[in-house]
């Protein structure tokens, strides 16, 4: 079975071990660009909310839209409702790119989220410098010092960091690093499989006053309803939505649901 995890996890160390800016250069220069806009704050509120995601593809699916225009598909996402978006900057896996999330953040006008696979300080700062609003942080590709290190910068450059985890010790190790912004994968990065009660079952162990997003598996407006009497603040939806024949009435089935106490 293949551990797409540690493939891609692989490819990244190799070239940030080739990475030879100084950090502290990036980190000013980042900090010298635009204030990034609200990204946990507008998931907060107004019932269940939604960051669409642009992808061009996945390792697992191959192709699910790979002529896709990122300004078009933002704009089709801001007519359903997303509060959001997260955009795919990873090119050899998921085919997506820095340009891809400019376009994005541009046509829509909301917060984005650079989703990568960060594995050291210097893809926060350029998560900034791109644009982005938010950096993903997936627990699975870091040790609790990458993972509080990547955590500190984001604060220090203003970005919101959305922590992701599988099970309940990648759970404990976010929340003791002080995450304020967790996101539940149900997709096992290791294998790609879905399991679609993982969100619901981990929503308990998730303090009130942070902010909890289901990510992954979310199909439709069943799920949508379900995470939400979980607990869930947000969910984040890539598949379902780029495949979708029309984008805008699909977007509109998932969010608004009243949320549940957790």
């Amino acid at each position: 079975m293949p551990s797409y995890l540690a493939d891609i996890l692989s490819w990244h160390r190799a070239r940030a071990a080739g990475d030879g800016r100084p950090l502290g250069e990036l980190v000013e220069r980042a900090a010298a660009t635009p204030s990034p806009r609200d990204f946990t704050g507008v998931l907060q509120g107004g019932g269940l909310s939604c960051i669409a995601e642009i992808k061009r593809r996945s390792p697992s699916k191959g192709d699910l839209d790979p002529g896709l225009q990122p300004d078009l598909v933002a704009k089709q996402y801001v007519a359903g409702g997303a509060v959001c978006l997260s955009v795919l900057t990873d090119a050899d896996f998921f085919g997506g790119s820095a340009g891809d999330l400019a376009s994005a953040r541009q046509a829509s006008g909301l917060p984005v989220l650079r989703k990568d696979f960060t594995v050291q300080e210097a893809d926060v700062a350029d998560a900034r410098l791109m644009g982005a609003d938010a950096v993903l942080l997936i627990v699975a590709a870091l040790d609790d010092g990458e993972l509080r290190g990547c955590a500190a910068l984001a604060d220090e450059l203003g970005l919101a960091a959305l922590v992701e985890v599988h099970d309940e010790e990648e759970l404990d190790r976010a929340l003791h690093a002080g995450s304020q912004l967790v996101g539940v994968n149900q997709r096992d990065l290791r294998t790609f499989r879905v399991d679609h009660d993982r969100a619901c079952a981990l929503a308990g162990r998730i303090p009130s006053g942070v902010t909890a997003v289901a990510e992954s598996g979310i199909r439709d407006a069943a799920d949508a309803r379900r995470l939400a009497e979980a607990g869930y603040d947000a969910i984040l939806v890539g598949e379902t939505l780029v495949r979708a024949g029309d984008r805008v009435a699909q977007l509109r089935e998932l969010v608004g649901y009243p949320v549940g106490t957790r």
